[in-house]
Formats: structure tokens, C-alpha cells, sequence
């Protein structure tokens, strides 16, 4: 798998609203990478669901054994195969995971391989970033 890293925000619209624009920039000026992709969320709560330690633990196995459907994943991470198809579900209406349609089976995939998270703490505007 190619070096892609995952940035992920918590962050106002208004934030959200001038990353768009700063990308949108520097996208013009040839200046965007290929290789990082951001997700943004609105506050801590959100962070602490979809960054929990159990949707890491999918992330993680999706990324390294690569199941073939969501019910060789519920196997691999010993859960229940509704748990693990709603909470696949809620990662990829953020973009945290994608589904390649294989027959009837929907595999689970994730195109990076670094999470970073940047959280702006307010004391001085820059942002705090943690690498997951």
C-alpha cells in the first residue's frame, strides 16, 4: 500500500470552511498532495466515537489481514456482525472506509496508513497534532 496519511480535525465550520478554501488554493497552484486526505469533525464527543478503540481495532485489521466481506472482518475482530456493519457504516459515512462491491459481499478497505489527529487546544491558534 502507497504512504497515505488520514488527517483528522475537530474543528469549527467556519475552520472547516477555510481548510476547504486553503486547499482549494493551493490545489490552483499545483501544491496539493495526493497522499492525505482529511476527515472533519465537530467536537470531542465525535472524535472519541468514531476514533474509539473498538473502530480502531477494525481500521486496523482491515488495514493489515484485508478481509475479504464485513462478516470475515466480524470473525477476524470476534464481534458480532451487526456491531461491526454499523460501526463500518458510520467510518464510511465519514470517509474513514470504503466498500468495493466483490458479488454480494461488500469488502471493507481503508486507502491509508496513518491516522494524524489535529486538535487546536486555543491557547496560541496552532494546532495540537497526534498521531493515532
Amino acid at each position: 500500500m502507497p504512504s497515505n496519511t488520514l488527517v483528522v480535525r475537530v474543528e469549527s465550520d467556519q475552520d472547516f470552511a477555510e481548510h476547504v478554501l486553503d486547499a482549494a488554493e493551493r490545489a490552483d497552484k499545483g501544491k496539493i498532495t495526493e497522499d492525505q486526505y482529511g476527515v472533519s469533525l465537530p467536537d470531542e464527543a465525535a472524535l472519541a466515537r468514531i476514533l474509539s478503540e473498538k473502530n480502531l481495532e477494525l481500521i486496523r485489521t482491515i488495514a493489515r489481514e484485508e478481509p475479504s466481506s464485513q462478516r470475515e472482518l466480524a470473525r477476524l475482530v470476534d464481534r458480532d456482525i451487526k456491531n461491526v456493519s454499523n460501526s463500518l457504516t458510520d467510518l464510511a459515512e465519514l470517509g474513514l472506509v470504503k466498500f468495493e462491491e466483490d458479488g454480494r459481499s461488500k469488502r471493507p478497505v481503508v486507502w491509508y496508513n496513518d491516522i494524524h489527529v489535529k486538535y487546536d487546544l486555543g491557547v496560541d491558534g496552532e494546532g495540537t497534532e497526534v498521531s493515532a
